[in-house]
């Protein structure tokens, strides 16, 4: 259908062609010369281009663009980049395709999209008869499974930086209003759903480049409810923790927010838990960025203590999360200089000896156990137990690993605390799923989170694709509905290319980690050789090193230079015991004693276990609910 469209290109047509900076340019035919037409831009520009990659323009189409873009009359990129903008100029910033909403991020605060009285006017009114809103999107899927009794899932999808976060809590929103029961004693499931956010933005989100307040992890939350339609339960499922984080961060972005809201805490907290300015911690200036325009760490340390303790955390408990946070920071000032012994380390100054005793006390464990097991490694060797001294870099990434499955471990409690607080409902038949997942992710210096990220990304592009195209095109031949074929590009090709077993980059990532004396180096040489000729993969011309994979997004570069440590996902022995026996309740808590057989593996995947962790969840979710979207 395009090619005949093409075809029928005249002097005096109105077009749209790619332009290097404005992505699409528009103008009118002034010439058709075979398979070349010459074009007069509104901007002034004149340009000659290949019929191929000219697309008509709709001259008839609303100043202020089109509601849902299935009324437009050419449904191709320039036509529904130019309807987004036509709506976003007059900050109408969702649009419909179909029963897909596509959010633009305003980037600013819009309250009276989302208060009381915008709700009550979307509650039951049918879909598309009310300006597009995540409201309308939570609605339908509420009636769908109140009338179906089928239980339905969200997918809120996009880049970083989109606004995912924001609109999953205006779903939540609704849901809340929807399904809320009067209120009881104590808190209320819907209160408590909604309170979690701060928490886990406070432990989960960061400034990156791109979003002050981007989620470092991806979140599947699934609100259960009873044969009224009332919420009677929910649980919250997190997936990869950018981990790194906690210790490597670069301008202009920040650490995760708890670190920067501890250190404008109260003087009394900031003394309690022995913290200074955040600027003293190596972990937070490692960027200069310490404060955020626009966000108040201290009024957000006030805010984030009330959540938790809506969501059932006890002033102890919070107490004992905070000198955690306390101590991690801590643990980033101590460095490392010669120690006594060739080959070893041990504290270089009085000020990391400082901050090696005010991290064990706060973690209440030895201090003289904490300095060995950072500066030493026990190697068990046929049956018997040899001390490796390690060197003053061998100590400061023993102390980063500690810091990085410290924070791990308490986010993870964070999230099951706040599950058994708000509790599931096992009578419930019908439910919600809400999947708020970080976006594609592209920077300048991409490493194994980004790999994970867009590994996600690309099995959701293929749920989409399946879902949108070829569940639809089926129902079309099974209604005999007169139609034509939509092409749309499968990328089951990359998705092997990543994750098939054997053989896929995962696999071979796993196989690297566990070989000795690997290095990034020698994976890197593994997937030169083994995919040298994949046309989904390709090494850039001056590395040795990185790697790029051709995505359904587009193409991403990849440094490999922490793959293999990033993809280890263990605690080191000495921190297991060191902390298991912390005087701390809380702490030890969080390294309960590992069975034996454990202690035995070697290893385990962060990349394996990821790939069971989405899979089983997320997808295998999508797959059995009724899916809706929101694309932001």
């Amino acid at each position: 259908q395009a090619s005949k469209t093409k075809s029928r290109f005249v002097v005096g047509s109105h077009v749209w062609i790619e332009d290097a900076d404005e992505a699409w340019m528009d103008g009118q035919v002034e010439e058709v010369n075979g398979e070349d037409l010459v074009i007069n831009c509104t901007n002034g520009k004149k340009a000659t281009v290949n019929l191929s990659t000219a697309f008509p323009k709709d001259t008839e189409s609303p100043r202020g663009g089109v509601e849902d873009m299935t009324r437009l009359a050419y449904l191709h990129e320039p036509g529904v980049l130019q309807n987004l903008k036509s709506r976003y100029a007059l900050n109408e910033i969702y649009t419909y395709t179909g029963n897909i909403l596509i959010a633009v991020n305003p980037f600013q605060r819009l309250p009276h999209l989302y208060n009381n009285h915008m709700m009550g006017i979307y509650k039951g009114a049918e879909f598309g008869e009310l300006s597009p809103h995540p409201f309308a999107i939570t609605d339908r899927a509420y009636r769908l499974m109140i009338n179906d009794r089928i239980s339905q899932a969200i997918l809120v999808s996009g880049e970083s930086g989109a606004g995912k976060t924001e609109s999953t809590k205006s779903l939540m929103q609704y849901l809340a209003f929807m399904g809320g029961k009067a209120k009881a004693e104590g808190r209320s499931v819907q209160e408590q759903i909604l309170e979690s956010n701060p928490v886990l933005e406070a432990f989960g989100n960061a400034k990156t480049v791109r979003n002050n307040n981007s989620s470092r992890f991806g979140k599947f939350v699934e609100i259960q409810f009873d044969q009224y339609g009332k919420i009677s339960g929910a649980a919250i499922r997190t997936y990869l923790l950018e981990r790194s984080r906690v210790c490597q961060i670069s301008d202009p972005e920040r650490n995760y927010h708890c670190f920067y809201m501890l250190c404008a805490s109260p003087p009394e907290d900031r003394d309690k838990f022995k913290v200074g300015e955040a600027k003293t911690f190596h972990y937070l200036n490692q960027s200069n960025c310490i404060d955020l325009n626009g966000f108040d760490d201290s009024k957000e340390y006030i805010e984030t203590r009330r959540a938790m303790g809506i969501v059932g955390m006890s002033n102890d408990e919070q107490d004992a999360i905070f000198k955690v946070v306390a101590a991690i920071l801590h643990l980033g000032n101590i460095e490392f200089g010669e120690g006594s012994e060739p080959d070893s380390s041990a504290p270089k100054d009085d000020k990391s000896k400082f901050h090696l005793k005010t991290a064990a006390e706060l973690f209440m464990c030895d201090a003289k156990g904490l300095e060995e097991s950072l500066c030493k490694r026990v190697m068990a060797t046929r049956g018997e137990s040899i001390t490796k001294n390690l060197d003053a870099k061998g100590a400061a990434l023993s102390r980063d690993a500690l810091s990085r499955i410290v924070y791990s471990r308490l986010f993870d409690w964070l999230v099951n605390k706040i599950n058994s607080s708000i509790g599931q409902d096992p009578d419930s038949k019908i439910l919600i799923g809400v999947l708020d997942i970080y976006g594609f992710e592209s920077f300048k210096t991409n490493s194994f989170e980004q790999f994970c990220i867009n590994l996600t990304n690309e099995k959701l592009q293929q749920h989409f694709n399946q879902h949108v195209f070829k569940m639809e095109q089926e129902e079309y031949t099974k209604e005999e509905i007169d139609w034509s074929y939509i092409q749309f590009v499968d990328n089951q090709e990359i998705l092997d290319l990543i994750e098939k077993k054997p053989g896929g980059i995962i696999a071979l990532l796993d196989e690297t980690c566990m070989l000795r004396n690997s290095t990034h180096e020698t994976f890197a040489e593994k997937l030169y050789q083994k995919y040298k000729d994949n046309p989904h993969f390709s090494k850039p011309k001056f590395s040795r090193s990185d790697f790029t994979v051709h995505h359904y997004a587009g193409n991403v570069t990849y440094q490999t230079d922490l793959f293999l440590d990033k993809n280890i996902d263990y605690a080191v022995n000495e921190h297991q015991i060191l902390l298991n026996a912390s005087k701390c309740p809380f702490v030890s808590s969080l390294f309960p004693p590992v069975e034996e057989a454990a202690k035995n593996t070697k290893f385990t995947s962060i990349g394996s276990s990821f790939k069971v962790q989405h899979l089983l969840y997320s997808l295998h979710i999508f797959c059995v609910y009724l899916p809706l979207f929101i694309l932001a």
